[in-house]
């Protein structure tokens, strides 16, 4: 399924619910991943399958609390503590409780993508706070969780066993495309031209990025 074929008209707007389904897809696939392959590598990262799970978690509780001041910043992050725990390893302020098991883990990741729906949904859509690819608004921040959430998660389904299926809806891939990569391709499959535009895989008749960002940048 192509993007222009999916949708005759503009696609619509990014949602607090488009992130809430994102999230629990993923939590939902990541549940039946054998408890002991959470030590591999995961995917193409540098880290293994549990500091890529804090890490996603670390990046929807970070957009949250981007949100959360009655001035949000626009010179920075909201000054927690980001550290790593391992030389190379990520830098989060969240990590979850190792005692706790793969449960565990998720029920962080569960909390921290609630708290950013949250924000998300309350927010006044004219706020704009700091991102280091520019200053965005709740929507903007929403289809950068779902893209943390997204191709975070194909990067752990692939180090977690070859039995984990990974296929996020094509609409909400449009939409995010939309709103974060208005210069991807819009006739190549959606979930396939977002790995692309990430990085993660190549795409006929378009050389493979080895560099990438999004434009976060609000759209009214």
């Amino acid at each position: 399924m192509s993007r222009s074929a999916g949708s005759a008209c503009s696609p619509s707007a990014v949602t607090a619910d488009d992130l809430d389904l994102a999230v629990q897809l993923a939590v939902e696939v990541l549940r039946r991943a054998p408890r002991t392959a959470w030590e591999n590598k995961a995917g193409s990262l540098e880290w293994d399958c549990w500091e890529t799970a804090e890490h996603l978690s670390d990046d929807l509780f970070a957009y949250a609390v981007q949100l959360g001041p009655k001035r949000p910043p626009m010179d920075g992050e909201v000054p927690f503590v980001w550290e790593s725990r391992r030389p190379g390893g990520p830098a989060n302020a969240v990590h979850a409780d190792r005692a706790a098991g793969p449960g565990g883990l998720l029920q962080v990741l569960e909390a921290s993508g609630a708290l950013l729906v949250a924000m998300v949904r309350t927010t006044p859509p004219q706020t704009r706070a700091h991102h280091v690819f520019g200053a965005s608004d709740p929507e903007g921040f929403a289809a950068m969780g779902i893209v943390e959430t997204l191709v975070h998660t194909h990067d752990l389904t692939q180090g977690l066993g070859g039995r984990l299926v990974w296929e996020p809806p094509a609409d909400l891939c449009t939409r995010v495309l939309a709103r974060l990569f208005p210069g991807a391709p819009e006739t190549t499959d959606p979930w396939q031209t977002l790995l692309w535009a990430t990085g993660r895989a190549e795409l006929p008749g378009h050389p493979r990025l080895t560099t990438w960002r999004w434009d976060g940048t609000p759209r009214s």
